[in-house]
């Protein structure tokens, strides 16, 4: 009585995750419902075979000796042909309830568990859709390995308590009302010697299955462990192979898959006791059956048909209560994996996009007393920003690694809000206004280019909704990429591999230029995305812009200063503030951070000529 409580709070905690599911069965109500219906009429059916088969033994008992009386008479003969006519009535009846309940039971499944798939793929679609809501700083504090296993993985358990949990309890249920209430109208005392071993066979499993519960709890996250390691592994390729650290990677993967197979072996252990378990108790049940039944038939309260009748019982309530722990296991597992996926479902989005009213960009943007900081490192990034940029200026943001450049561009873009102050665009804050509407308005290309395991083609084509051959090869000539192109093996239509591996830096970069271009935006900011490219190349696509940007607004992050762009406004960023800001002329004469800046590219220019 002393660990009553604790159960139950820790019994009502586990349904408390899985109440969230609720919404799913009364979408799916339908089909819940049916599957309850088939269950009933499946067992009800089950129940008669044993009750055909006892009276055939009986029958077969009370004749037996007629028939021998009769030996060496027609009649015998007679006997004999009526005698097999009605064991194969009996037969056949017992194939009719036979294949009438798998009919059922087909349909039960046809329903719950086609209903536990349908509810799978919604959660699935769900956890997958509020991923996408989360902000980039939710990423950035959890591993990509654990939010896949979350949305695979763990919503895969959860399906077998939608499933196969709630079929089997639903059968438990009915099967113990119609077989029990059966078995105890033919002989309350048989019943109760017969039913003995059950409930030690169910608490043992119930013990079994939680041991192994705590281990599969173990093995998952070790599996995330290992699906992390093999992630980044995968996706850092080639800084393993340039460091030459193949051997070491693989020796650290191979201590955690060591670690995956010590635990599996252990759950295997464990497992191995389970089906040696059950058949002892079930054969336990079979003997007593047999041995407490000889008695009653001895004393005249049963027959022997009634003695086969209870073994057919006995075995059709042995899966059943055997199922108790099973159940009881999935439902504790279920319920883990539950908690983990409501864990990321109740995370709010930070970035909340509270408009629906239609917005047109026209490109005033205004940055008024704007602080912040990293809300997972404390980093204070930008202090005191007050920047205007008029529609259709081509603005310049110049300034050493680490001066807030990036964290300028997706503040703009709403990737964050600021700490403090306010940004406008077109005199509205940004935080009221559609944000959807705005970035399909607005191209943004990172520094840390990204580009899908797709063709060329859909890559570039991934910036616009409609984009046919002649606006994305039109696109790609404005960056300056139509020819490399063209030279692949298979041109557009080459696969560029996971995060474009088989491109070079330069080509990634130019690839996402001509997915912002064919956007066609009225916004253009780009965060120094013309690192990986030559001189050469730099002018072609610079030229372009001047012309094609001409009525744009346009932010330019770099570190390097742009003599082909005249910029409306140069804004130097240092230590997270603005320390200079004007035209190129105006910053040359102050000789001020822009005048060093430009003047030690200047020199590294000259030194790359001379050399």
């Amino acid at each position: 009585m002393v660990n009553a409580k604790p159960d139950q709070a820790i019994f009502a905690g586990r349904m408390k995750e899985l109440a969230y599911l609720n919404k799913y069965f009364w979408r799916y109500k339908w089909r819940f419902g049916l599957g309850v219906l088939f269950v009933t009429i499946s067992n009800i059916i089950g129940v008669y075979p044993p009750q055909v088969i006892r009276a055939a033994f009986d029958i077969i008992k009370d004749n037996i000796a007629y028939y021998q009386m009769l030996e060496g008479t027609d009649l015998q003969a007679r006997f004999y042909g009526f005698f097999s006519w009605a064991l194969l009535m009996f037969g056949a009846t017992v194939l009719v309830l036979a294949l009438t309940r798998g009919f059922f039971m087909f349909l039960m499944r046809q329903t719950l568990i086609v209903m536990s798939r349908f509810i799978e793929y919604d959660l699935k679609n769900e956890v997958y859709a509020h991923y996408q809501k989360l902000s980039t700083a939710f990423y950035k504090r959890n591993q990509t390995g654990d939010l896949m296993n979350r949305a695979t993985e763990d919503v895969s358990r959860v399906r077998m308590y939608l499933g196969p949990a709630i079929l089997y309890t639903i059968n438990l249920v009915v099967l113990f009302v119609m077989v029990i209430g059966t078995m105890i109208s033919v002989n309350a005392k048989l019943t109760l010697y017969v039913l003995l071993p059950l409930p030690i066979l169910s608490i043992s499993i119930y013990y079994v299955s939680t041991i192994i519960n705590k281990k599969s709890e173990a093995i998952q996250r070790q599996l995330s462990q290992i699906t992390s390691v093999a992630q980044e592994s995968y996706s850092g390729i080639r800084v393993l192979k340039s460091y030459v650290q193949e051997k070491p990677m693989l020796a650290f993967f191979e201590k955690e898959a060591l670690d995956y197979r010590g635990k599996t072996l252990s759950l295997a252990r464990v497992q191995a006791l389970f089906f040696p378990l059950m058949m002892l108790l079930v054969g336990t049940s079979t003997i007593l059956t047999i041995y407490i039944g000889g008695l009653e038939v001895m004393r005249g309260t049963i027959s022997p048909g009634n003695i086969a009748e209870f073994i057919i019982y006995v075995n059709m309530l042995t899966w059943p209560v055997t199922s108790i722990g099973w159940v009881a296991s999935i439902v504790q597992r279920a319920s883990a994996s539950q908690k983990r996926i409501n864990e990321f479902l109740e995370v709010e989005a930070d970035i909340v996009n509270r408009a629906k009213e239609d917005f047109e960009l026209e490109g005033d943007i205004e940055f008024k007393n704007i602080d912040f900081v990293y809300p997972d490192t404390g980093v204070h990034a930008l202090k005191g920003i007050n920047l205007s940029i008029k529609r259709g200026e081509k603005v310049a943001v110049i300034g050493k690694t680490g001066c807030g450049k990036t964290t300028l561009a997706e503040l703009l873009l709403r990737a964050y809000d600021p700490t403090s102050g306010e940004i406008f665009v077109d005199g509205e804050k940004l935080d009221s206004i559609n944000l959807n509407d705005f970035r399909e308005q607005t191209a943004y290309v990172p520094q840390d280019v990204f580009l899908f395991s797709e063709t060329v083609e859909n890559n570039i084509a991934f910036g616009r909704d409609e984009a046919d051959k002649e606006k994305i090869r039109a696109a790609a000539k404005a960056a300056s990429i139509h020819n490399e192109i063209s030279d692949l093996p298979m041109g557009y239509n080459t696969i560029v591999g996971e995060r474009g591996v088989t491109l070079s830096g330069g080509q990634k970069q130019r690839i996402s230029i001509a997915r912002a271009l064919i956007k066609k935006p009225k916004l253009l900011v780009l965060d120094d995305c013309l690192s990986a490219v030559d001189a050469n190349t730099e002018k072609q696509i610079l030229t372009h812009f001047r012309n094609e940007l001409a009525d744009k607004t346009a932010i330019i992050i770099t570190h390097r200063i742009f003599s082909l762009i005249k910029f409306d406004k140069i804004v130097v960023l240092e230590k997270g503030a603005i320390a200079e800001m004007g035209t190129h002329d105006e910053l040359i004469d102050k000789k001020g951070i822009y005048f060093d800046f430009y003047q030690l590219q200047e020199q590294e220019h000259a030194d790359e000529i001379v050399g």
